[in-house]
């Protein structure tokens, strides 16, 4: 009898122990717990390929309005074409940033050029100037290289859409003060109307930077002259 118990009590604690380590099958037989499947990979940054491609802080800028390497294009206007015409290029900010100067690829200087009032500033998604550089002839004029033209005053930019824009004035060659552009001068707009075009002109006969633009005015009547959309970087 008491040997019959302690078969019983034996078998009963191997049970127990094989109910919490493994599983029992239908031939009695006991089988280890399957594992629990191992989590799946995190995707690698930039795609399944862990590719990315460049960015504005890789080359110690903070936004661009495109990668430069892409900006192998030089296009050029007569002073008659874009002379007092204000030319605007869309820029997306995707963070707040102290932007303080403006970037500008000058590909070209015409040494025999008479410039003045010619201006960079930036307009935001109302058309309200929100910040502008000084007369930029002087630097028009030589080292023709990507360049920073410092803002009268840096500012607080919020995230959100802002213009860039471009006023030039004088005489000059037309094939010698040149600018780094896409070429998309017409395929940029692709899908776009004012007043949201990526690349446009407003107004003519301006000395300065107004202080309001109505954006609605836009046009690309130059634009598709050849007028290619310049290359802007943030600093």
């Amino acid at each position: 009898m008491r040997t019959r118990t302690t078969t019983a009590g034996l078998a009963a604690t191997l049970a127990a122990l094989l109910a919490l380590t493994g599983c029992t099958s239908s031939d009695g037989a006991a089988h280890p717990a399957a594992s629990a499947p191992a989590a799946a990979p995190a995707p690698a940054p930039g795609g399944a390929s862990g590719y990315e491609g460049p960015r504005p802080q890789d080359q110690n800028l903070l936004a661009w309005t495109g990668d430069p390497n892409d900006a192998g294009h030089v296009t050029a206007q007569s002073a008659a074409g874009v002379g007092g015409r204000i030319t605007l290029v869309r820029i997306g900010l995707r963070e707040q940033i102290t932007w303080s100067n403006i970037w500008l690829g000058l590909a070209g200087v015409d040494a025999g050029a008479q410039l003045s009032n010619c201006y960079l500033g930036v307009y935001d998604a109302t058309g309200r100037l929100v910040a502008s550089t000084a007369d930029v002839s002087p630097q028009l004029m030589t080292d023709a290289v990507a360049k920073p033209l410092p803002l009268t005053k840096p500012f607080t930019a919020a995230n959100g859409t802002y213009f860039i824009a471009l006023l030039l004035n004088g005489n000059w060659a037309t094939n010698a003060l040149t600018l780094k552009a896409t070429g998309a001068g017409i395929s940029v707009n692709a899908g776009l109307t004012p007043p949201a075009l990526r690349y446009s002109t407003v107004l003519t006969g301006q000395t300065s930077l107004p202080p309001t633009l109505n954006l609605a005015e836009q046009s690309t009547s130059t634009i598709n002259t050849g007028w290619g959309s310049q290359w802007y970087g943030i600093s």
